[in-house]
C-alpha cells in the first residue's frame, strides 16, 4: 500500500485538477478518497464522510451498490466495449428502449455519447442540421440558438457558446459561435418581464433560431437558482408556436434530482431534444444520451448521396459497460420505487434548512427536490459579497469535512445534492455539518 504522504506528493507533482487554481491546491494537503460504501466516502486513513454532493451530482443509489456492480461485472465477462458504428449490442438496444419509456412523451430516438457536454454538443448539431435539411428555403436561415443568462451547458466549445456564466465562458468568446442570450428570472417579480423579453426576441428572430436550450425548472452551476413557477412552460410554448426546437438540458436535473424523473415533468413540458448524463448510470460510469423526436430523426433519412447522415460519433458511444450500469440503475428506480420515497426526504430537508436561515451571513436558501444552494454574503442587508480572495465557500466546505461531510461550493454558494438513497438521519447529519461549518467560518472571518 502506497503511503498517504507519497500519494499526496505524486498528486502535487503530476495531476492537474479541474476547476482548480493549482497554486492554491499546492498549499493544501489533498484529501484522497479510497473507497465508498452506501452514501459514504472513505479516505485512505479510513475517515468517513457523507457524500453531500453525490460525487459531483452523479451518484444516485449510493456507492458500491451490489446490483450495479454485479451488472458491470457480468457485462465485463461478455465484452467491455464494442463500437456502435456499423454494429450494435444488447445493452445499448435495451437501454434505449427503457429511456424512451421513461422520457417525456414524444421522444423516440436515443443517440449515445460520453458526458453532459457531448450530449449538448450533439443536441446543438442535431438541431442545426435538422433545419438545414428540412427542404424549404425559409428554414435554412435557422442557424443560431437562444440561451439564458446564468446558464451552464458544459465546457466544450459548442456548449460554451450557449453558456451564460462569464467566469467560465468569457475568455473563450473568440472561439465561439454567436448565440442570443435571454434574461433569466429568479423571482416571481421578474417572471413577467422575462417572458415578455423572450416573446419579443422569439417573435423578432425566430426565422434565424434553430433551437433554444434551457435547464428546466432550475439552473445548476449559476448557484442552484430555480426559475419562477410556470416560466419553463411559458418558454416551451413560445418555442412550440414559432418553429424553434426546445432543447432540455437535464444533465444535472434528470434522474430524480428534483423529485421527478425529469424536471420537465413539473410543468408538463415535452422537449424536442433531451440531453442527459450524470445520473444515467447511477454515477458509476461515463455515459450520456441525447433523445430526439421521431420528426427530427426522420429529417436525417435519405439516400446516401443526399448526405443527410448525422456525421457525429465517439469511440465509446454506447459503451456496453455503461449501458449495463444504466439498466441496473433504472431497475433499482422501478423495484425500490425510488421516486415515491423521495417526498418525505425532500420535506425533511426543506424543514431542516430553516435553521440555517438564522445564520448571520446566509442570504438565500434555494431548493428544488434534493438540489440546494445556500448563498453567503459578507453583509446580507446590502448583499455585499465576500471578496473572492477570502474563498469563503472553499473554507466552509473544508470545515464541513471536520463534521464528516464532503461538499463542493459554487463560489460562495454552498451546494447540497446528496444521493437519492440518502436517509433521513444522513440528511440530518448533512444539515448539522453544513450549519456548524458556515457558523464557524463566518464567525471566525468576522473576528478577523
Amino acid at each position: 500500500m502506497i503511503s498517504k504522504g507519497v500519494l499526496q506528493a505524486k498528486d502535487h507533482r503530476y495531476l492537474w485538477h479541474p476547476f482548480t487554481q493549482m497554486q492554491e491546491w499546492f498549499a493544501e494537503e489533498p484529501l484522497i478518497i479510497d473507497r465508498g460504501e452506501g452514501n459514504t466516502l472513505i479516505d485512505i486513513d479510513g475517515n468517513r464522510y457523507l457524500d453531500g454532493v453525490s460525487s459531483l451530482w452523479c451518484n444516485v443509489h449510493g456507492h458500491n451498490r451490489r446490483e450495479i456492480v454485479e451488472a458491470i461485472i457480468a457485462q465485463l465477462g461478455r465484452i467491455a466495449h464494442s463500437t456502435l458504428l456499423g454494429l450494435s449490442h444488447p445493452p445499448a438496444i435495451l437501454l434505449a428502449e427503457r429511456l424512451v419509456e421513461i422520457a417525456p412523451p414524444g421522444l423516440t430516438k436515443v443517440f449515445y455519447s460520453d458526458n453532459g457536454a457531448t450530449a449538448v454538443e450533439i443536441a446543438l448539431k442535431m438541431a442545426f442540421q435538422y433545419w438545414q435539411q428540412k427542404g424549404a428555403d425559409r428554414f435554412r436561415g435557422k442557424t443560431t440558438f437562444l440561451y439564458f443568462t446564468g446558464a451552464y451547458h458544459g465546457d466544450t466549445l459548442g456548449a460554451v457558446s450557449v453558456g451564460g456564466i462569464d467566469l467560465f465562458h468569457h475568455l473563450y468568446k473568440p472561439l465561439l459561435f454567436e448565440a442570443l442570450p435571454l434574461p433569466a428570472p429568479y423571482s416571481a417579480a421578474e417572471r413577467e418581464a422575462a417572458v415578455k423579453e423572450a416573446q419579443r426576441t422569439i417573435e423578432t428572430r425566430h426565422r434565424e433560431v434553430a433551437g433554444l436550450i434551457m435547464e428546466p425548472v432550475i439552473q445548476g452551476a449559476s448557484g442552484m437558482r430555480p426559475y419562477p413557477s410556470g416560466f419553463t412552460r411559458a418558454v416551451w410554448e413560445l418555442c412550440r408556436d414559432h418553429e424553434i426546437l426546445f432543447i432540455a438540458d437535464e444533465v444535472a436535473t434528470g434522474f430524480g434530482r428534483t423529485g421527478k424523473m425529469f424536471a420537465c415533468e413539473h410543468e408538463g413540458v415535452f422537449p424536442d431534444v433531451l440531453a442527459i448524463a450524470k445520473g444515467l448510470t447511477g454515477g458509476y460510469l461515463p455515459l450520456a444520451a441525447t433523445l430526439s423526436t421521431q420528426e427530427i430523426f426522420d429529417g436525417f433519412l435519405g439516400a446516401v448521396e443526399q448526405q443527410k447522415t448525422f456525421y457525429h460519433g465517439h469511440t465509446y458511444t454506447g459503451n456496453p459497460l455503461g449501458c449495463a450500469a444504466a439498466l441496473a440503475s433504472l431497475e433499482i428506480f422501478e423495484r425500490d420505487r425510488v421516486l415515491e420515497h423521495l417526498e418525505p426526504k425532500i420535506a425533511f430537508l426543506e424543514a431542516g434548512l430553516e435553521r440555517l436561515r438564522s445564520l448571520r451571513h446566509v442570504d438565500e436558501i434555494r431548493q428544488v427536490g434534493l438540489m440546494v444552494g445556500i448563498e453567503l454574503f459578507e453583509d446580507v442587508a446590502t448583499r455585499r459579497s465576500y471578496p473572492p480572495g477570502r474563498r469563503m465557500g472553499h473554507r466552509v466546505i473544508k470545515e464541513a469535512r471536520r463534521h464528516g461531510v464532503i461538499m463542493r461550493p459554487l463560489g460562495d454558494v454552498i451546494v447540497m445534492m446528496p444521493p437519492l438513497s440518502v436517509t433521513i438521519d444522513e440528511i440530518d447529519t448533512l444539515l448539522h455539518g453544513v450549519y456548524r461549518a458556515i457558523k464557524t467560518v463566518t464567525e471566525d472571518d468576522a473576528r478577523g
